[in-house]
């Protein structure tokens, strides 16, 4: 089984549910938290080469509430999302999940199928 990173924060409860549903198939895996491990360029980079910026910006989240309207107008492009995201990389959508060279964002139950052995 290829290794598996779940990226995010202790406690959203997104993270919660995809770490509980990983124990409970028996898929072991690492968590690495934004606030205490921290979020590289290099990381963001690597995550943006499997998905578009605005499916990894989280637009629904407190992080984005508190930012003023002129910011939010300021996030237009990768290079705008990508700055936003290293600053504050609580308004990444969560959780963000390594298996090799797949990348899952967010959780849901039938998303996370697709990582169970065939």
């Amino acid at each position: 089984m290829t290794d598996i990173v779940i990226h995010g924060i202790d406690n959203c409860d997104q993270v919660r549910k995809a770490r509980s549903w990983l124990k409970d198939h028996g898929l072991p895996y690492r968590f690495h938290d934004f606030r205490k491990d921290g979020l590289t360029e290099a990381m963001l980079q690597r995550w943006l080469s499997h998905v578009p910026w605005d499916a990894l910006l989280n637009r629904r989240g407190l992080t984005w509430r508190r930012l003023t309207p002129a910011e939010r107008d300021a996030i237009v492009d990768q290079a705008s999302a990508t700055d936003l995201m290293l600053r504050e990389p609580t308004i990444i959508k969560r959780p963000v999940l390594e298996a090799g060279d797949r990348l899952l964002v967010g959780f849901s139950d039938p998303l996370y199928q697709g990582l169970l052995p065939a």
